[in-house]
């Protein structure tokens, strides 16, 4: 049957067919993601993937999903569109590389009141990178126009990854002993962390815009803030094939105090040395302007270490030099220690 008039689902604001022209204009962005295992395009229905059995003998799927918080709004902010996407990947894939899976495919949720086929294209373009970045392939996703529950182009994202791991390649912290060392990758920044308080300060409090420049930051405020979230999926597999990692955090909401004992086995306490790393500026600044207690920065934000490492003593060095090598940049910031019967906290701050 062909339409002579104009669409009533139209008139309410969900445009049929510009969204199958969005699904059209992007498939060659998607495919650019697309690694050996994809057996079709997007627009199906399901995506299928093929696992390599002579690759992995006992194959674990590992899952995750995840979002972007706020981050959203400063990208509304400034206009700017094309690297939310690679935070939302980060996002996910950091979350299962600690525990030593492969990121294998990935997809994405993109809700939004009406349907900007330019701005969603840029967006799609930052997935595109992110899964690049990861080896991972992008191989479907959902576009829901819901006018009356978002307005305008406002939108939400949320990412799926399915990754894989031989079952006894499994990192989960259970091999974290006392005398291990802490290895800490540096961050990009806030990453995508949060951004309730940091709006609050800047915006609320400081009254500042995302245009204007920051001396402290070096950068217009916007600029800072959308910095993309720093994937570590390729520099921890490769140190894989040679070190063995006895536990991996990734440093997201709830910074250190949250993160690492989500790893910790019982009887351990991780000692943190604040003052092995550089912080980036956005802290001190945040910390400052803000009036918020070292504590609860160190339980909000990465605070410059995005991703930690638990390693053996006599292998921490070497490990280090590997991932520097890689261009991660590395440092040793602390020590698994014997807890205390009596004691209730798993993580030790020292200045």
């Amino acid at each position: 049957m062909t339409e002579t008039h104009t669409s009533r689902y139209s008139e309410a604001g969900v445009d049929i067919d510009k969204g199958n022209a969005f699904v059209k204009g992007i498939k060659e962005i998607v495919a650019s993601t697309h690694q050996t295992g994809v057996l079709n395009d997007i627009g199906g229905f399901s995506a299928h993937y093929a696992i390599d059995l002579n690759k992995y003998r006992q194959p674990v799927l590992v899952t995750s999903t995840d979002g972007v918080g706020t981050k959203l709004a400063i990208a509304h902010l400034c206009n700017k569109h094309d690297t939310i996407g690679i935070d939302l990947v980060a996002m996910c894939v950091n979350d299962i590389i600690v525990g030593g899976a492969t990121p294998l495919c990935f997809l994405d949720y993109f809700a939004v009141g009406r349907l900007d086929v330019a701005m969603a294209t840029e967006i799609v373009k930052g997935i595109a990178e992110g899964c690049r970045q990861a080896k991972c392939s992008l191989v479907g996703g959902e576009t829901a126009e819901m006018p009356g529950l978002y307005r305008g182009n406002d939108y939400d994202l949320a990412g799926f990854v399915t990754g894989i791991v031989n079952r006894d390649a499994i990192i989960d912290g259970s091999d974290i002993r006392v005398g291990n060392v802490i290895i800490g990758l540096a961050s990009s920044g806030l990453h995508s962390n949060g951004y309730s308080l940091v709006r609050k300060i800047c915006f609320d409090e400081v009254g500042l815009t995302v245009d204007q420049y920051v001396e402290e930051l070096g950068c217009t405020l916007g600029e800072e803030l959308l910095k993309p979230t720093r994937i570590y999926v390729q520099s921890v597999l490769k140190v894989l094939r040679n070190y063995k990692i006895n536990g991996m955090v990734h440093n997201t909401g709830g910074g250190f105090i949250d993160n690492i004992p989500r790893i910790l086995p019982q009887g351990c306490k991780a000692v943190i040395h604040t003052t092995r790393w550089p912080q980036p500026p956005i802290f001190t600044f945040l910390a400052e302007k803000g009036k918020v207690p070292a504590a609860e920065m160190y339980r909000t934000f990465n605070m410059g270490i995005g991703l930690m490492a638990v390693v053996d003593e006599n292998q921490a060095t070497d490990i280090c030099h590997h991932f520097n090598a890689l261009g991660e940049t590395a440092y040793i910031i602390g020590e698994i220690v014997q807890k205390d019967h009596n004691a209730t906290v798993d993580v030790e701050l020292i200045d």
